[in-house]
């Protein structure tokens, strides 16, 4: 998968998850994906590469780093909480759908309940 692919299947990720904003920034070229006010994946380029960057589980992230070379350590984010995804032979649709899902519940779990559009344990990517 290229890494257009990679952020047009992200895109339409989000879509479909409750809730979601998006917000492009220009300096530099940063497209933000939010929910209730709190991001949970951003879209850029590296030089000359369209990668993902998106909240992880620690330990899973480890582990995600550890099984697909093109997973690395959030750029520009904290390194034990954040990837970033880049296209490559390890990446495949299903990949994309559960890191962007897992990355959105992990914010939703972390706001109070009364600002949560759906539930964290719940909510899963229609199919």
């Amino acid at each position: 998968m290229d890494g257009e692919e990679l952020q047009k299947i992200a895109r339409d990720v989000t879509a479909e998850l409750p809730g979601t904003d998006q917000e492009h920034r220009l300096d530099p070229d940063w497209e933000l994906h939010k929910v209730a006010g709190k991001v949970f994946m951003l879209m850029t380029d590296m030089p000359g590469r369209p990668v993902l960057i998106l909240k992880a589980d620690p330990d899973d992230a480890t582990a995600l780093r550890k099984r697909y070379p093109d997973i690395t350590p959030g750029y520009h984010m904290n390194k034990t909480h954040w990837i970033t995804v880049q296209g490559g032979d390890t990446i495949d649709d299903k990949l994309v759908e559960e890191l962007v899902t897992d990355s959105y519940r992990l914010v939703v779990a972390g706001l109070p309940k009364s600002r949560r559009p759906a539930d964290p344990h719940t909510c899963n990517h229609p199919a």
